[in-house]
């Protein structure tokens, strides 16, 4: 008898926004492939009976192949096992699962889709930035940075409304470049933008600049996102009362940089981190 694949999706990284389809699934799974940054948080809730694998690619390492994955959801599957492909955010979104579908409807293999909470909206919410506003964003444009296996920038298109929030996921750390497009787009050099990283994690930070200031920001670690639009304006300000911070090394010159908490509260820049 065949088995069943469910392409999953794991959420942007806090457990908690995990769904309850997706922790039922991991915990009857024969076999979990998973990607990098799925968290150990995440693939603790996996019995130790359970096969795991980490089939992950990051941009600029090399891993197993897309078509390596492929073939691996279609042998266990032939097996008669049920597989778990566990993805960050949703599967549906820049998560390669087209080509995972194509693969398992080529081969004749049973397929469930579950959704996930996206990168953009894990971040989004955590910032407090409404990705649309009826007075200024009425769109939401959702890019990747590169193409797939290159370090070459992805097609976006010609002309950005305006009134538009862009998500850029996997930007990578050529904001120069970045920078450029969003211009040639049509976007005003003054437009807000924000860059999240590890979103929705104890270490996420968050560097607020402009457009025409992006070339200066920091490298923050990755995964990162970045967010434009006059929808960041509207972002959990900085409470400076708060007496942590999000980096040790007090480094905020370059635009209005800051963290979370455990707790969700903002952590401005340039102070220690208190024990």
């Amino acid at each position: 008898m065949t088995g069943k694949v469910y392409l999953v999706g794991a959420g942007p990284g806090d457990p908690e926004l995990l769904t309850l389809k997706a922790l039922k699934l991991l915990k009857s799974a024969d076999v979990v492939l998973h990607d990098d940054l799925i968290g150990p948080e995440i693939l603790a809730f996996i019995p130790s009976s359970t096969r795991v694998q980490n089939v992950g690619k990051r941009f600029g390492h090399k891993g197993i192949s897309q078509q390596g994955i492929n073939g691996l959801l279609v042998q266990n599957a032939l097996l008669g096992l049920q597989v778990v492909r566990m993805k960050g955010g949703d599967p549906l979104v820049f998560g390669r699962a087209g080509e995972e579908i194509e693969a398992l409807r080529a081969a004749h293999i049973e397929f469930e889709i579950v959704p996930g909470v996206t990168a953009a909206l894990g971040a989004a919410a955590r910032a407090q930035i409404p990705l649309t506003h009826r007075q200024v964003s009425s769109a939401l444009v959702l890019v990747t940075g590169h193409h797939a296996g290159t370090d070459e920038f992805a097609d976006w298109p010609a002309k950005i409304p305006t009134d538009a929030t862009v998500v850029v996921y996997m930007p990578g750390y050529d904001y120069r470049s970045t920078a450029q497009q969003l211009l040639r787009a049509g976007l005003p050099g003054t437009t807000p933008c924000a860059i999240m990283s590890q979103a929705t994690l104890l270490d996420e930070q968050v560097h607020v600049t402009t457009v025409e200031q992006l070339h200066w920001s920091p490298r923050l670690p990755a995964p990162t996102l970045l967010v434009v639009g006059e929808v960041v304006g509207l972002a959990k300000p900085a409470a400076p009362h708060l007496q942590f911070a999000w980096r040790s090394d007090g480094a905020g010159s370059f635009g209005n940089e800051i963290g979370f908490d455990g707790n969700g509260s903002v952590l401005p820049a340039g102070q220690e981190r208190a024990e």
